[in-house]
C-alpha cells in the first residue's frame, strides 16, 4: 500500500533558500511544498494539510509571527519551526510562546534541521494533550462536560453564569446534536436548585396522551392501564429543576396545559381533581426556531413567550471550528478510558480534516465519529482511515467564494483585493475576524487594508 508523504510547507522570501531546502528535504522523504510570505502561508494552510511548518521569522508583508499567530488559531496542531538570524533570537523566543515547535538559527545546520523535523513529526500529535479539557474553570461555575473556548461560546457561558442563578425560565435554541442538554445541566448545576431533582423530558419521544401522564401524573384508573397514581416529571423535579427537550414537537392541546400549569404553578394529575402547588424550574429546548412556527399555526404565541423569558442559542459546530480540537481530544480521552485503549490523539494532517469537516450532525455526530475511529484504533494516534466519515477532499467543506468576487479583465488588483474584502465583511454581517478567516489573513492585516482602503 503507497503511504502517504509527509507534507511540509517551507516559508521563506528568499527564493534561493527556498531552492536548497527544497532538494534537500524531498531527498529525506518528504513532499514540500513552497510560500513566499506569511500571507501566502496562511493561504496554503488553509487549502491544504501539513505535516510541518518551518517558516521565517521575517519577511516583508505577512511576519513568521503574524502567520504564526494565525495558522494556530486555525490548526494548533500544526507544528511550527522558526528560522531565524541569530540578531532574531529573542523574536524566535517570542514566536515559542506563541506556539512555535522550535526555532533554528541560519544559516542553518542540516543535521540539526533533520533532528528537529524528525522530532516534530514523532511528537507533534501530542500537542493535543494541550488541547484537552485545561481552562482553570471559576468556583462558581460549573461546565459539566461543556467544552470549548471559541468566542462564541465563551459569550454562551458567560450569559449561563448569569442568568443560571435566577429564577427566570429559559428557552435553549440550536441545532441537533449541539449540546443542548448540556447547557440545561449548567443551568441546573449552577443555581440555588442544584441540590434538587434534574429531571429530564423529550416531548417529541412520547405521544400526546401518554405525554400528559409523564409530565403531570395520572390517577389510578384514569385510563386503560393506570392501575396505581403515578406522579408526573414536574412533581419529580420538586425544588430542582425540569428539562423540556424538543418542546416545538408538542401538540396545541399539550401546549395549553402546560402553559396553564407555568402560569397558575399548579397542576392536576390525569382523571385527579387535586390541585397540587409546582414549585420548579422549567428549561426548555427546541431544534427549530419557534416564530415561524407560530407564523404557520403550530405553536402558541403565548406560550412561547411565557417560556422564552431568556433565550439562549448554541452555535453549530461549523461556526465554531476552534472548539474542534478541543472537543476531539476531549472524547478521545473519553472513549479511550471506556475502551481500555492507550490513544493519545490524532495526526496533524486528521485535525487538520477534522477542522475542516462541517459537522452537520454537530457535537453529537463528531462523538460518534470519535467513538467509532477509538474502537478501531490500531495505533496510539488516529489518522483517517479510522475516520471514513470525513469527505475525500476536506477542503471542499471550506467555503472559498468569498476569495473570488465578480471582477472584470484589466481590473486593478488592488480593486480586486478591495472587492473581496466588502464582500466578505457582506457575507459575515460585519464580523470582522470571521472575515479575516475567510480571507487567510490575520485581524490586524484585514484592518490595515481597511484602512488603506477608507473603510475605517
Amino acid at each position: 500500500m503507497n503511504r502517504i508523504k509527509p507534507a511540509i510547507l517551507v516559508v521563506d522570501d528568499d527564493r534561493a533558500h527556498r531552492t536548497m531546502l527544497k532538494t534537500l528535504i524531498s531527498s529525506w522523504g518528504y513532499d514540500m511544498s513552497e510560500a513566499d510570505d506569511g500571507s501566502e502561508a496562511i493561504s496554503c494552510v488553509r487549502q491544504r494539510a501539513y505535516d510541518l511548518i518551518l517558516m521565517d521569522i521575517r519577511m516583508v508583508n505577512v511576519s513568521g509571527l503574524e502567520a504564526l499567530e494565525h495558522i494556530k488559531s486555525f490548526n494548533p496542531a500544526i507544528p511550527v519551526v522558526i528560522m531565524t538570524a541569530y540578531s532574531s533570537v529573542e523574536t524566535a523566543i517570542n514566536a515559542l510562546k506563541s506556539g512555535a515547535y522550535d526555532y533554528l538559527i541560519k544559516p542553518l545546520d542540516f543535521t540539526k534541521l533533520k533532528i528537529t523535523i524528525n522530532r516534530a513529526m514523532e511528537h507533534a500529535v501530542l500537542k493535543n494533550e494541550n488541547l484537552a479539557l485545561r481552562q482553570s474553570l471559576a468556583s462558581c461555575f460549573d461546565r459539566r462536560n461543556i467544552v470549548g473556548n471559541s468566542p462564541a461560546m465563551e459569550k454562551l457561558l458567560d450569559t449561563v453564569a448569569q442568568v443560571a442563578p435566577s429564577e427566570a425560565t429559559i428557552l435553549i435554541s440550536g441545532e441537533s446534536g449541539t449540546g443542548k442538554e448540556l447547557i440545561a445541566g449548567a443551568l441546573h448545576y449552577n443555581s440555588h436548585r442544584k441540590s434538587g431533582p434534574f429531571i429530564k423530558i423529550n416531548c417529541a419521544a412520547i405521544t400526546e396522551t401518554l405525554l400528559e401522564s409523564e409530565l403531570f401524573g395520572h390517577e389510578k384508573g384514569a385510563f386503560t392501564g393506570a392501575e396505581r397514581r403515578k406522579e408526573g416529571r414536574f412533581v419529580q423535579a420538586a425544588g430542582g429543576s425540569l428539562f423540556l427537550d424538543e418542546v416545538s414537537e408538542m401538540s396545541l392541546m399539550m401546549q395549553v396545559k402546560l402553559l396553564r400549569v407555568l402560569q397558575e404553578r399548579e397542576l392536576m394529575r390525569v382523571g385527579g381533581e387535586q390541585v397540587i402547588p409546582v414549585d420548579v424550574r422549567v428549561v426548555a429546548a427546541a431544534n427549530r426556531l419557534l416564530p415561524p412556527l407560530i407564523a404557520q399555526g403550530k405553536f402558541r404565541e403565548d406560550l412561547y413567550y411565557r417560556l422564552n423569558v431568556v433565550n439562549l442559542t448554541i452555535p453549530p459546530l461549523r461556526e465554531r471550528r476552534e472548539d474542534i480540537p478541543l472537543l476531539a481530544q476531549h472524547f478521545v480521552e473519553k472513549f479511550a478510558a471506556v475502551n481500555r485503549k492507550t490513544i493519545r490523539g490524532f495526526t496533524p494532517r486528521t485535525m487538520d480534516h477534522l477542522i475542516r469537516y462541517d459537522w452537520p450532525g454537530n457535537v453529537r455526530e463528531l462523538m460518534n465519529t470519535v467513538e467509532r475511529a477509538v474502537v478501531l484504533a490500531r495505533s496510539d494516534f488516529l489518522d483517517d482511515s479510522e475516520l471514513p466519515i470525513l469527505p475525500a477532499n476536506p477542503d471542499e467543506t471550506v467555503d472559498s467564494s468569498a476569495n473570488h468576487p465578480n471582477f472584470v479583465p484589466d481590473m486593478p488588483l488592488v480593486a480586486v483585493e478591495k472587492a473581496a474584502i466588502i464582500r466578505t465583511l457582506e457575507s459575515t454581517g460585519g464580523n470582522k475576524s470571521q472575515a479575516a478567516r475567510l480571507l487567510g489573513i490575520t485581524r490586524k492585516t484585514l484592518h490595515s487594508k481597511l484602512r488603506s482602503f477608507g473603510i475605517l
